[in-house]
């Protein structure tokens, strides 16, 4: 439980949160004809005789978008129903030609299922929460209406219509922002790993509709909810929250009451309007579509479709901690995504077989590396940074001669900027432009009796008892080598020389 709470002038007041997510399902055809899916098309050019409701067309549903999302429900741990049906939810809007939207409300394909959050104490989640998920049914999309084409018409685009959506429903289990903010990333980067939705949410391709209502801290009773439509980032989901809840336990306390109803999202102002009142199950006259039979899953489909998931980011993040010996945090930031493990991965095999040691063993040198050092460079760069130079190899390159005290972790970023600017290789970078540590003790040992000599004062102190001069003998010694001695060497000939 969190510590999210509102003040309002009667008391304090707490927030329950419900998402439905829509996540549109990976696959080359939609759900029940053969029309393209392919993002940025040119409007009404993927629109196939089923998509547009010609009379006598029939559905045909798409396997691929079966198998989807039944791996999804295996990913989240849900019950997999081996029967399921399709229903009509009817309701008429210009960008659905059908006048009915085929969906599964009665019998959908994936059952309870559950998801958890990690702790995170800078965001406001005090310890790891398990989010349950009610369902996961498949929906065909709507088409799209643009109203700003034209000054007295509204346009409409058929190519998402009959596009394969994935409605993964949460249960009512989050009580703040934070705690939504990070079912959405979680969620999404399940998506991603199993490959049944790219999680675009600028494209459209997920999106939430996120439910809110207040009630008294110690009530039971849910509140009177508001849903709130299509947001399509994480950010705006937090920022609904935050928007609702206030608004919500100002109606309130004022003495009126919660309207159920479907809001919209204003992005350019973070508050939310009416769009309708909410409606329930029974207005769309849903029925079981007569043009479809149920779907019946065979035993081997359910083998080959958990046969297919990949390792899970839970999974992984465990893995990395026990395996790899890497910190909580560097485990859940290296899985977070799939192109960051993937990166992360490759660069540690590479690492690995440069320096000649098993992947345990440099997989924290590695992980600080593809987390903070080898970002912040090309971060630096900006649009110097050619991220075609920044090869694994290269990386390794540089890794190795800094696992063997050739450079030192300042030199390692200068040899990587040049590595982006310029391709060049590392070794060879390091050779001519003097980028490498002075381990030569017989130079250092020279450095520091000349620096011990010239302070005796601060000698007899530190032999004194103050312990901290050890520093300044340190910066000092650098000082002279120009930042080039090896700091392991200049810290035991010092304490050798120090007694």
């Amino acid at each position: 439980m969190t510590d999210y709470r509102i003040q309002g002038a009667t008391g304090e007041w707490e927030v329950v949160i419900g998402l439905e997510v829509h996540a549109q399902v990976t696959s080359q055809s939609k759900l029940f004809s053969g029309a393209s899916t392919e993002f940025g098309a040119e409007p009404n050019t993927q629109v196939s005789l089923v998509d547009a409701a010609m009379p006598g067309m029939l559905p045909v549903p798409n396997q691929e978008c079966i198998r989807q999302a039944v791996r999804t429900g295996m990913a989240i741990e849900a019950e997999i129903h081996k029967w399921s049906r399709f229903d009509r939810k009817n309701y008429f809007y210009a960008d659905l030609p059908q006048g009915y939207q085929i969906s599964q409300l009665y019998h959908p394909i994936v059952g309870e299922g559950q998801l958890m959050i990690e702790a995170d104490e800078k965001s406001g989640i005090p310890q790891d929460k398990v989010i349950g998920i009610e369902r996961i049914h498949v929906e065909q999309d709507a088409g799209k209406l643009m109203h700003d084409q034209h000054p007295t018409m509204s346009y409409v685009d058929l190519n998402r219509s009959g596009v394969a959506l994935m409605e993964i429903v949460s249960k009512p289990d989050m009580t703040s922002p934070a705690e939504a903010g990070a079912y959405v990333r979680k969620l999404r980067s399940i998506l991603r790993y199993v490959g049944s939705c790219d999680g675009n949410m600028e494209e459209g391709s997920m999106r939430a509709d996120v439910n809110v209502s207040v009630r008294k801290v110690g009530d039971t009773e849910l509140g009177t909810r508001t849903e709130t439509k299509n947001v399509n980032s994480v950010r705006f989901v937090m920022q609904v929250i935050e928007y609702e809840a206030s608004r919500q336990v100002d109606v309130l306390e004022s003495g009126g009451s919660v309207d159920q109803e479907t809001r919209l999202f204003d992005v350019a102002t973070g508050t939310t309007r009416t769009m309708r009142s909410k409606e329930d199950a029974h207005d769309y006259r849903y029925f079981p579509d007569p043009d479809l039979l149920p779907v019946v899953l065979e035993d081997g489909f359910l083998e080959d479709c958990r046969a297919s998931l990949p390792e899970l980011p839970d999974a992984k993040r465990i893995r990395y901690e026990k395996d790899l010996g890497l910190t909580p945090y560097n485990a859940r930031e290296l899985t977070a995504e799939v192109e960051t493990f993937a990166r992360f991965e490759t660069l540690l095999a590479a690492a690995a077989s440069a320096i000649g040691k098993p992947e345990a063993k440099v997989a924290t040198q590695v992980a600080n590396w593809a987390l903070s050092v080898g970002p912040g460079v090309i971060k630096g760069l900006g649009d110097d940074a050619d991220l075609s130079n920044s090869t694994p190899q290269a990386q390794a390159a540089i890794l190795k001669m800094q696992d063997a005290g050739e450079i030192s972790g300042g030199q390692a970023k200068e040899i990587y900027e040049i590595v982006l600017r310029e391709g060049r290789e590392p070794a060879e970078i390091a050779d001519t432009e003097g980028l490498k540590q002075v381990s030569d003790t017989g130079a250092i040992e020279a450095a520091i009796e000349e620096i011990l000599a010239s302070n005796q004062d601060k000698v007899e102190q530190y032999k004194g008892g103050k312990d901290k001069l050890f520093g300044f003998f340190v910066g000092q010694t650098m000082k002279a080598m120009q930042g080039k001695a090896n700091p392991g060497v200049v810290n035991q000939i010092l304490k050798d020389k120090l007694g």
